[in-house]
C-alpha cells in the first residue's frame, strides 16, 4: 500500500451491498467512472469517515456508493460529456449521475415510459 492511497469501501447503491475494499490513488468525484473486478461502475456519491486520534479527526477512509454500468450500452455523448441512458427520450435526465425520474435502474430499450420530446417529433 503507498502512502497517498486512500482505503475506499465500494457500495453499490440500491441494494447497500458492499463490493469490496480497495486503496485508491485518488479520490473520486461523483460522475466518475470505477472499475472493480472486470466491471465498470459510475460513482454517485463519496461519503468521508473520519477516527478521532489524538484530539484530532483524521479521515480513515471513504464510502463509494456506485451503480453498475454498461458504457457503450447505457451511455450517450451530450455536449462532449457522457450521459447514463437515452438521450433522446423526453425523461432522461440528461446527467452522468442519474438516467430519469421514470426509470432510474434502467434500462432504456425496454422502458415502457419512453417519450420523445416535442421538438424532435
Amino acid at each position: 500500500m503507498e502512502l497517498n492511497s486512500l482505503p475506499a469501501e465500494v457500495i453499490l447503491s440500491h441494494s447497500r451491498s458492499t463490493l469490496g475494499h480497495l486503496h485508491l490513488d485518488g479520490n473520486p468525484q461523483p460522475g466518475a467512472s470505477l472499475e472493480v473486478e472486470g466491471q465498470t461502475y459510475l460513482v454517485l456519491e463519496r461519503r468521508h469517515r473520519y477516527q478521532l486520534r489524538s484530539g484530532q479527526y483524521q479521515l480513515q477512509k471513504i464510502a463509494l456508493y456506485v451503480q453498475k454500468i454498461d458504457a457503450l450500452a447505457e451511455g450517450s455523448l451530450l455536449d462532449g460529456r457522457w450521459v447514463i441512458g437515452d438521450r433522446t427520450c423526453l425523461y432522461n435526465a440528461r446527467s452522468e449521475l442519474l438516467r430519469c425520474a421514470v426509470n432510474p435502474p434502467g434500462p432504456c430499450d425496454r422502458c415502457l415510459h419512453y417519450e420523445q420530446p416535442q421538438s424532435e417529433l
